[in-house]
């Protein structure tokens, strides 16, 4: 029997009864109240319920969106440690490889995060004032330019740096010129010691980038140099579209 049959039958009965003088007009009203309040304590459980398993649902996809998120940064990080890896072994093997010049203070190798940078000081590859390799610059560059063969998957950035003694002439009317110059016949070097161009570029900072004072000799010394930096080609790639946009 369907609800709406029963409740015309419950109400049938309820009339007979009161008809027959079983029950008072009262008492069948307080029925009937109960029963009401039953059936809006039903409804309200079951609303309550199906408000329930919509939680349910929700914590249940929130639970798997945040499940796939820590998957995400477990794989991040293991990337990262596999990178950070790969960086500290590429540091190791072209310190390995330029051991002699290290020793003999004639360059440094650092490394920052992800990059790698080889700092050769100034007075080694070139005259005061000039932009022509010297040919004990030349011997140098040659072993460093076949350590840096094996990195393919890097971009070689290398920047000129000048101290803050102002400069002009008429090759080079101030340090800007200057320090491009010295970095352009750096990279032309390393081309023609068989560094694929395409992973290549120069750029001079003149005297905007110092790494000591400029106020006493020494400082002015640190500050004239050639920086051959190795980039990944992704983060090469990332700020050459950054910059182009």
């Amino acid at each position: 029997m369907n609800k709406p049959a029963f409740q015309l039958a419950g109400t049938v009965i309820a009339a007979a009864l009161i008809a027959s003088g079983c029950v008072s007009t009262g008492e069948f009203e307080k029925v009937q109240a109960d029963k009401n309040q039953l059936e809006q304590q039903t409804r309200e459980l079951q609303s309550q319920r199906r408000a329930l398993e919509e939680q349910k649902t929700a914590l249940e996809r929130q639970q798997g969106s945040l499940r796939a998120e820590l998957e995400a940064l477990a794989r991040q990080k293991a990337q990262l440690e596999t990178s950070n890896q790969q960086t500290k072994s590429q540091y190791d093997g072209l310190v390995r490889n330029l051991t002699e010049e290290v020793k003999k203070g004639q360059l440094q190798v650092r490394q920052f995060k992800d990059m790698l940078t080889v700092e050769v000081a100034e007075q080694l590859f070139f005259d005061s004032g000039r932009a022509t390799l010297k040919e004990q610059g030349k011997a140098v560059l040659s072993k460093v330019g076949e350590a840096l063969k094996g990195y393919e998957d890097k971009v070689i950035r290398v920047v000129g740096h000048t101290d803050n003694v102002p400069i002009s002439t008429a090759q080079f009317p101030s340090n800007w010129e200057l320090s491009a110059a010295r970095a352009t016949s750096v990279v032309r070097f390393l081309q023609s010691a068989g560094v694929a161009p395409e992973r290549l570029t120069a750029s001079g900072r003149g005297e905007y980038s110092p790494v000591a004072s400029n106020d006493d000799a020494e400082g002015r010394r640190k500050n004239r140099r050639i920086e051959i930096t190795l980039v990944d080609r992704s983060l090469a790639q990332e700020v050459q579209s950054s910059g182009a946009k």
